[in-house]
């Protein structure tokens, strides 16, 4: 079959979800090497953490597809930082690992509206028209009116094992060889980074109870609302390196590709390799490693923290060096991976090139590491591509839609130099974006959109309903003088604490009673952050036109030197700025406060 609306290359997480978006609007071929690799997990087992789960939250709040394939596979849940604010609290889901891409696999093969096609892109061509044409190795010409680039690691792939290397993407696969080509020929430019992944380990010579076992949260919870049969049917467990580990790595980093100048590639700067590890952090007598096993029935555990490029002969000793895994036995080596990205800022915002209208790029193509944040580019570049296919109004999902939004303009106009590693520290409102109201935030937007359905739409504002109901209801009963509310905004008080008291609430779910607790709790700060972001957005038309900013004392020394040389107009080029920082906004704004002649951009 030829003359599809939307051809998306890949089949990994960008892939995934971009042909998964893609087809609620347009038919759609999902373009692969080889079907059976679909929705593989080809680093850590998991889905989540700190600043990912609200990617994922989000993600599925616009009708997305990896909340749903993290849960059906859950073997593990977790909430993280749960002792901390609602603001920096995740939801981290250990996956088994097999299962993951057989959900994937059953979810993609079975959709009517994608036909996945196996074969290898080897050129673009514009079909004068304003689509393009796919041509693949054996000669096919694929049409289709947008392209979707979801090649993760593969273009001019090289794998790393110690000092030597091979051309490949991951695991033995074949790298996409053809696929920079074009894409340097229609002017983008293309950089090289790297990345890596940790051994895997036979499950049976491991001695478990040597290590710190980290158990699931007894009461399990999901991206979907909706928590998999078995999500918390296994834990995890903690080791740590020793003397004797970094002893071996220092004396040995003449065999590291990277410390050799093997490599170009850069490296990401906070999923660092066990070699950088030790050298960068040598005041450090120890690195904590998590052992996550691959399924409930493994054969293998996965080392979280123990990323490298050594020869797998010295991956051996040194993995012996960890308590509990002095008998380990390697199943699969540890390796880092070369490989071609785009510059992110020759995109739009819709992850559509500004020099190759039509074509979309998403995932570790546009610089960025991790399953969460290729889906989520994923589910923008498979919907705006569908909608340019079908004649519709382009996307806009601004910084202040939540991390999405940070992360696409962080992408498009901050651009990367290393892999790019979304954290709730890159979110200036995050009190206001939290994971656990993704779906109010976003729901009606993927409705408006045609990613969500009427009655998904319906469901969360029955939700937002009930909750707002549990908060009245707080509100109105009186326990010794004193409403509801005010008795949860104690630090030292639950809402069970408060029930206890003789407060009633009417039947709501756990998440529902998280909201009533998180609004009621930090109502104060809430409001000041939504006032915060309302003054915010006034702000950014403001003229800088005459802003001696070398003068500002309150700048940061980088943002001072950046403004200085770029100039911008507006505050809201200011905050473009590489380098310019949410606090250096702050501080621009207060200074155009103090000062008499403040215009605004007309």
């Amino acid at each position: 079959m030829s003359g599809w609306n939307v051809i998306v290359i890949g089949g990994g997480h960008a892939g995934l979800e971009a042909a998964w978006a893609a087809a609620k609007f347009a038919r759609t071929a999902l373009l692969v090497g080889n079907p059976a690799t679909i929705g593989r997990m080809p680093c850590n087992p998991a889905v989540g953490g700190p600043g990912k789960s609200q990617l994922v939250f989000e993600v599925q709040a616009l009708g997305g597809l990896m909340g749903r394939l993290a849960d059906d596979t859950a073997i593990h849940t977790r909430v993280l930082n749960a002792s901390k604010g609602p603001a920096v609290q995740s939801l981290r889901v250990q996956n088994e690992r097999d299962a993951y891409a057989e959900r994937a696999q059953e979810v993609i093969l079975g959709h009517l509206g994608i036909d996945v096609v196996r074969g290898e892109a080897a050129d673009l061509e514009a079909d004068g028209q304003g689509g393009w044409f796919v041509v693949t190795t054996d000669g096919r010409r694929l049409h289709a009116r947008s392209v979707v680039i979801a090649a993760g690691t593969f273009m001019r792939g090289v794998t790393w094992y110690g000092r030597h290397s091979r051309a490949e993407g991951r695991q033995g696969e074949p790298p996409s060889r053809f696929l920079s080509e074009p894409l340097a020929r229609g002017g983008h430019v293309l950089k090289r980074y790297k990345t890596g992944t940790p051994p895997r380990v036979r499950a049976d010579s491991v001695r478990f109870a040597d290590l710190l076992e980290i158990p699931a949260d007894p009461q399990p919870r999901s991206f979907t609302g909706r928590p998999g049969p078995r999500a918390a049917e296994s834990p995890t467990w903690q080791t740590h390196t020793t003397p004797e580990t970094h002893r071996l790595i220092q004396e040995n980093l003449h065999e590291s590709p990277m410390y050799a100048g093997d490599i170009a590639g850069l490296g990401p700067r906070y999923c660092p390799s066990i070699e950088d590890k030790v050298v960068r952090f040598a005041h450090h007598d120890r690195h904590l490693l998590f052992v996550e096993p691959d399924g409930v029935q493994t054969s293998e555990v996965y080392l979280q923290g123990f990323s490298s490029s050594l020869p797998p002969a010295l991956q051996d000793r040194l993995v012996r060096t960890l308590p509990g895994f002095e008998a380990a036995v390697i199943q699969r080596y540890a390796y880092a991976v070369e490989y071609d990205v785009v510059d992110s800022t020759e995109l739009t915002l819709n992850l559509e090139s500004r020099l190759l209208p039509g074509i979309f790029t998403a995932g570790q193509i546009n610089g960025t590491s991790g399953y969460e944040e290729a889906a989520a580019q994923g589910l923008v570049a498979g919907t705006a591509a569908a909608r340019r296919a079908e004649g519709l109004a382009k996307l806009q999902i601004s910084r202040e839609t939540g991390y999405l939004g940070v992360l696409l303009d962080d992408l498009v106009f901050k651009g990367s130099d290393e892999p790019y590693r979304m954290m709730t520290s890159r979110v200036e409102h995050r009190l206001v974006v939290r994971q656990d109201n993704a779906d109010e935030r976003l729901t009606e937007l993927g409705f408006e959109l045609g990613l969500v359905d009427e009655a998904t739409r319906q469901a969360v504002q029955a939700k937002y309903q009930r909750v707002s109901e549990g908060i009245r209801s707080l509100q109105t009963q009186r326990v010794q003088g004193q409403p509801g509310d005010a008795w949860l905004r104690r630090p030292e008080f639950r809402l069970e604490d408060v029930e206890a008291l003789g407060f009633t609430l009417p039947s709501l779910s756990t998440e529902e009673r998280e909201a009533v607790a998180i609004r009621v709790k930090y109502a104060g700060y809430i409001e000041r952050a939504e006032r915060q972001l309302t003054a915010e957005n006034r702000a950014r038309e403001l003229s800088l036109k005459g802003v001696e900013f070398g003068r500002i004392t309150a700048l940061s020394n980088e943002a001072r030197e950046k403004l200085e040389r770029v100039r911008p107009a507006t505050v809201e080029q200011a905050a473009r700025v590489p380098g310019v920082r949410h606090a250096d906004i702050s501080a621009l704004l207060v200074h155009l406060r103090r000062n008499e002649g403040v215009s605004r951009e007309t």
